[in-house]
């Protein structure tokens, strides 16, 4: 997948968390959790809010997973409603 495809995804994805101010749990790549709201981010680095401000590089991000399921358009087709999960997984440790 080239870089510029995977912006197409990954933007808004991450701008829709910022907007909707949709809370996160972050897995970096060591297996450290981070939780928070996504305040601001750009090609290289996510900026994490919650009781203070983390500026997380992307390259250490393993995965991103928001409380509750969020709708993101692909290119100029909208994912069809039915393909997303109902109900996400409870965190064990929450």
């Amino acid at each position: 997948m080239n870089q510029q495809r995977g912006a197409a995804l990954q933007d808004p994805f991450l701008n829709i968390l910022r907007k909707e101010r949709i809370p996160v749990s972050i897995y970096l790549v060591n297996g450290i959790k981070l939780q928070g709201q996504v305040e601001s981010f750009d090609p290289f680095v996510v900026l994490l809010r919650n009781s203070v401000s983390q500026l997380i590089y992307k390259h250490a991000i393993s995965t991103i997973v928001p409380s509750r399921a969020v709708r993101v358009p692909y290119g100029n087709d909208d994912m069809d409603p039915q393909d997303l999960p109902q109900d996400l997984p409870q965190d064990p440790e929450e």
